[in-house]
């Protein structure tokens, strides 16, 4: 269950929001049961964005002070697939390629890696093929980034991480994503959920995460997930993709009245077999 409170320093008389809260069933995930609710009460509209992500867009024109959005789903997750098609890089800097993903080879503000970076990832890339290179640089980058929460927005450009060597997982992803696209591998940014606990108990409910990790493409694609160092497998539940953050947030929107607000975030997630 994943609940957003906003609180406003005085009454909203509207506001106009999309929520990306929403799983879809996949490779890997199937959705069992899926609900979002808004408190106050209002019309919700479901469609897939331009990258494939489930959003459900609602207003709420009624004046108030606090809105709640619950997104409470069941999903099924079973482990990926191994790889079966894999490119080499000749392949990877075909025509073909590069305007098939040109989307995925382009970076954003967000995810621009400075130059450092990228000889870091040659480096790291050096002899290997694509599939091994890709998980390769992700390592190097992790080896030079500290975990340290707090330090950095969802909208900090990795340049900015990277200058500081600390960051979370959205960093983690957008200077992975930027290594990838500079050495030739299309790569892409995943928003989702983990599970905080390897060994948890059925029936027990923890306090999840929401999360960011990459997929990479070398023949088909391949989640991973460089803060932990893992592929993205049982414990992670996508809800979105595209080049960055900025494609993919739980929600977005704007409000007319008060002056500011606060946001509360809370994610409980219970393994139930």
């Amino acid at each position: 269950m994943h609940t957003s409170t906003f609180r406003y320093s005085g009454p909203v008389l509207a506001s106009y929001n999309e929520a990306r809260m929403t799983p879809v069933s996949e490779p890997g995930q199937t959705v069992v049961s899926t609900r979002l609710d808004v408190h106050p009460h209002t019309w919700l509209h479901a469609y897939e964005d331009y990258w494939g992500t489930a959003v459900t867009g609602f207003e709420v024109l009624a004046p108030h002070e606090s809105m709640v959005i619950t997104a409470e789903h069941v999903v099924e997750v079973s482990p990926r697939l191994p790889v079966r098609s894999i490119v080499d890089w000749g392949t990877l800097t075909g025509a073909d390629v590069r305007d098939r993903f040109a989307e995925f080879l382009s970076d954003t503000a967000t995810t621009a890696a400075p130059e450092d970076v990228l000889t870091l990832a040659r480096e790291a890339a050096a002899d290997l093929a694509p599939a091994e290179a890709a998980q390769a640089v992700c390592h190097a980058l992790r080896e030079q980034l500290d975990y340290v929460p707090g330090v950095t927005t969802v909208h900090t450009p990795a340049a900015e991480a990277w200058a500081a060597r600390r960051g979370v997982c959205q960093d983690m992803a957008h200077l992975a994503v930027g290594a990838l696209h500079g050495i030739g591998i299309p790569a892409r940014y995943v928003s989702g959920y983990l599970h905080p606990s390897v060994d948890a108990e059925i029936g027990t409910t923890v306090t999840g995460e929401s999360h960011a990790w990459v997929e990479w493409w070398v023949g088909e694609w391949v989640a991973y997930d460089p803060t932990n160092r893992v592929p993205a497998g049982e414990h992670h539940v996508a809800l979105g993709r595209g080049r960055s953050y900025d494609d993919v947030p739980p929600l977005r929107g704007i409000y007319a009245g008060a002056e500011t607000q606060e946001l509360t975030v809370q994610v409980q997630i219970t393994r139930e077999a």
